[in-house]
């Protein structure tokens, strides 16, 4: 078995492009241009070692046959040899990055723990090997993953910055500030400007440099200015953090950083489980969390964990069906409890304490539990990316969606979360489409989920308005007070750059526009003169060019 040092040599050997690779690249590439299926050519030519070459070797053998004059661009052949077009289908490109390893307040049992990485995450994950490779370095991590995606064919030029690595609000406010800085100018640029031993001849005498880390006063504004019309626009920014952590000030300064989107592990909703397993709070600190997120416009994404110390499946079931009543969470992340030798779970586990599920229960448990998420939200993950090697005993499998999948269509039933009615790359002829609205009530306030559905139930955009009740959390920003609350704005469809039109393309038939339309209607009938936007950085223009001025923290509309 491959130790981490090993495992990490032979990753940056598979990702990196030789001159040999490239060559031999150019002759699959002939063979799909000749009518071959792209991974029946790569069978067919396998390294001279053993293995095939990766799809980002054809994409770069693309490039530099259409820079030489020897192709003419064609977009249908990069879709075809494109690696995972899915990761940009949902109309943006997500970047993932970690924060150092930091202290954090919580001291669950199950969270494992290693000095290397952030609290909770283990050094052989993917994304937290590519973080390791760049030392927690925000730009590094930022222009590597650019450059990457740009590689694999993937449209670049709209961005969700996803930032992991454990209790977001626990790190001192200067490196979260520096940290984000840092991930803009990546952004910024069209390509990298320095190396990394320029970066590090830079950073000496540098007194806004590691170990400081900090900004000057007004450099993270001038960033996030000039972002508004960069070549990778920021179109979300989401951090991760403990129910116990939200209040109002913290919220304002989440919104002076440019976050949209807030990861919360909830966990469980049962406050003898979270006893149990030291959680550190209680369901009712995650309740006036998510009510204050919701206030505040952010979109919530909570965490939820089966099979912790406490819990069995029919506990689970119990505790699954409370997320609708009155959390309501517009995305979550179902990460089923797994043994790990460096938590203290596994103490609990040798004394015969605690057992984990089988496969088979797991299974069984999420086929009940996802035909009853409501329409209005998103399942974004159903099992951690922790490789198997880690795990103790229980399930070993991280293609547990596709397992359960496979058990739902067993069984004649069907999830209708938005992740599994998303149009993806499918034509939109705009004629046929209707517009919905879901009504729903949550902890002090009224949502509509708006959405653009096609005849076979798929959606092609939609729009959260939040009509906050008269007894909503004060989140003490003046920007908010007495307006309704636009907190996304989504089109599906394959991203595209901005400007670039797409042949029945969800994102280019005006859904945005009207979406907001429908949005600006319904607050107008509840009685609402004014609306709010929580607006990602590099969206602010789009919604400026639609009435929108620009307030405190918001972005701000008179009805």
């Amino acid at each position: 078995m491959m130790n981490l040092k090993e495992r990490q040599t032979r990753w940056k050997q598979e990702k990196a492009i030789t001159p040999e690779k490239l060559a031999l690249a150019r002759v699959v590439l002939d063979e799909i241009i000749n009518g071959a299926e792209p991974l029946e050519a790569l069978r067919d030519n396998p390294l001279p070692g053993g293995g095939v070459l990766t799809k980002a070797a054809l994409v770069a053998a693309y490039y530099e046959m259409t820079a030489r004059g020897e192709l003419a661009p064609d977009p249908a052949l990069l879709a075809r040899i494109r690696m995972k077009p899915i990761r940009t289908l949902s109309g943006v490109t997500t970047v993932t990055v970690l924060t150092k390893p930091y202290p954090c307040p919580g001291k669950c049992i199950f969270c494992p723990t290693d000095v290397r990485m952030p609290k909770s995450y283990l050094p052989d994950e993917p994304g937290a090997m590519r973080a390791l490779e760049h030392e927690f370095d925000p730009y590094r991590q930022v222009r590597a993953r650019i450059e990457a995606l740009e590689a694999l064919g993937h449209p670049t030029d709209k961005i969700e910055l996803l930032i992991l690595g454990g209790t977001w609000s626990a790190y001192r406010r200067d490196y979260q500030e520096w940290f984000i800085k840092r991930c803009f100018d990546a952004m910024n640029e069209t390509e990298r400007t320095e190396t990394v031993e320029q970066e590090e001849k830079r950073n000496q005498g540098n007194v806004f440099a590691n170990p400081n880390e900090r900004c000057a006063p007004g450099e993270l504004a001038a960033v996030q200015a000039a972002n508004e019309t960069a070549p990778h626009r920021n179109v979300g920014l989401v951090i991760e953090t403990r129910p116990d952590e939200i209040t109002p000030n913290e919220l304002a300064w989440l919104r002076t950083l440019g976050v949209t989107k807030v990861q919360m592990g909830a966990q469980s909703l049962d406050d003898r489980i979270l006893e149990m397993n030291q959680r550190g709070h209680t369901a009712a600190q995650t309740l006036q969390a998510t009510a204050l997120l919701r206030a505040a416009g952010f979109k919530i994404v909570l965490h939820w964990m089966p099979n912790l110390h406490g819990a069995t499946p029919e506990s689970d079931r119990t505790d699954f069906s409370r997320l609708w009543q009155g959390y309501c969470p517009d995305e979550i992340k179902i990460y089923p409890n797994q043994l790990l030798a460096n938590a203290e779970l596994y103490e609990v586990w040798k004394r015969g304490e605690y057992r984990p599920y089988t496969t088979e229960e797991l299974i069984d448990l999420i086929a009940d539990l996802k035909p009853t998420v409501p329409r209005y939200c998103r399942i974004n993950r159903v099992i951690r990316d922790i490789p198997s090697t880690n795990v103790v005993e229980g399930n070993k499998r991280t293609s547990l969606r596709q397992d359960v999948h496979e058990e739902m269509k067993r069984r004649g039933t069907r999830c209708e979360c938005i992740r599994c009615r998303e149009v993806r790359g499918t034509q939109i002829e705009s004629s046929s489409l209707r517009l919905d609205n879901l009504t729903y009530p949550a902890a002090y306030a009224q949502e509509h989920f708006l959405s653009f559905v096609t005849p076979d139930d798929r959606i092609a955009g939609f729009l959260r308005l939040s009509l906050p009740q008269a007894n909503a959390p004060d989140t003490g920003m003046d920007d908010l007070r007495g307006a309704a609350l636009i907190r996304e704005v989504h089109v599906y469809g394959q991203s595209l750059p901005v400007g670039a039109e797409g042949n029945g393309a969800a994102q280019h038939i005006g859904l945005g526009t009207r979406l907001l339309q429908a949005a600006e209607h319904i607050a107008r009938e509840h009685g609402f003169r004014r609306m709010a936007v929580i607006a990602a950085v590099g969206t602010r223009r789009y919604y400026l060019e639609r009435g929108f001025e620009r307030g405190a923290l918001y972005l701000i509309k008179n009805l």
